[in-house]
């Protein structure tokens, strides 16, 4: 591999551009993390090029492996960050085997991130059977078509399957598969993180402590 596929390091004018951004000395005296979570997703929303939702999400398989994979956040409140899967794909598997996760939003636009880790519940029957109607129907068809993380022989037979489902549920509803739900990261611990110039980056970790949250800044 050759040097000139790394970007190179920003410039003193770079960081100087940088700076307006994330100078906002008030974010360390919020004291509620979702408030502010859902503050920097309204500007992410405003200038990402698309899917400000979206976010890693970490979890580790029977081995004691990490795994991660992208996925988009549907619901956030403050009981916590709420996404949608098939239970019997490798992450529904391993988060059934571990009920734990961790989730990265990285926001490029605003050069910020921010980290959630904590335990996982399954969403209620109600709010699944909710979002899932809320889906396009050809969505829908997809989630009773897919053996999501099974292996598959061709593209063919994923499209043969999708228009076996398009044709069984022909003039009819197409409601949520059983294996089809919710997960919510209920935290315990939230961090933002901005940049600053010179990599003297700006760090704030919120802890859980039962209905409260305790706020440390940390070294960047």
């Amino acid at each position: 591999m050759t040097q000139s596929v790394i970007p190179p390091s920003p410039s003193v004018e770079d960081y100087a551009a940088q700076l307006a951004a994330n100078a906002d000395e008030t974010i360390f005296e919020r004291g509620d993390p979702v408030a502010l979570f859902v503050e920097w997703l309204e500007a992410a929303k405003a200038s990402e090029p698309n899917d400000a939702n979206a976010m890693t999400v970490a979890t580790v398989d029977s081995h004691g492996l990490p795994d991660a994979r992208m996925v988009l956040l549907k619901d956030v409140d403050g009981r916590g960050f709420t996404f949608f899967s098939n239970q019997e794909s490798a992450k529904g598997e391993q988060l059934w085997a571990h009920p734990s996760a961790a989730l990265l939003f990285h926001w490029k636009s605003l050069r910020r991130q921010v980290r959630v880790r904590g335990r996982i519940e399954r969403v209620s029957d109600a709010e699944a059977d909710a979002y899932f109607a809320s889906r396009a129907r050809e969505s829908r068809i997809g989630a009773w078509a897919s053996d999501q993380s099974r292996p598959l022989d061709s593209r063919a037979v994923l499209e043969n399957r999708v228009a076996e489902q398009t044709a069984c549920f022909e003039g009819k509803d197409v409601p949520r598969p059983d294996r089809w739900t919710g997960w919510r990261v209920i935290p315990q611990q939230i961090e933002f993180w901005r940049d600053r110039p010179f990599r003297l980056h700006d760090r704030l970790r919120f802890d859980r402590e039962g209905d409260a949250w305790r706020r440390t800044r940390l070294w960047p």
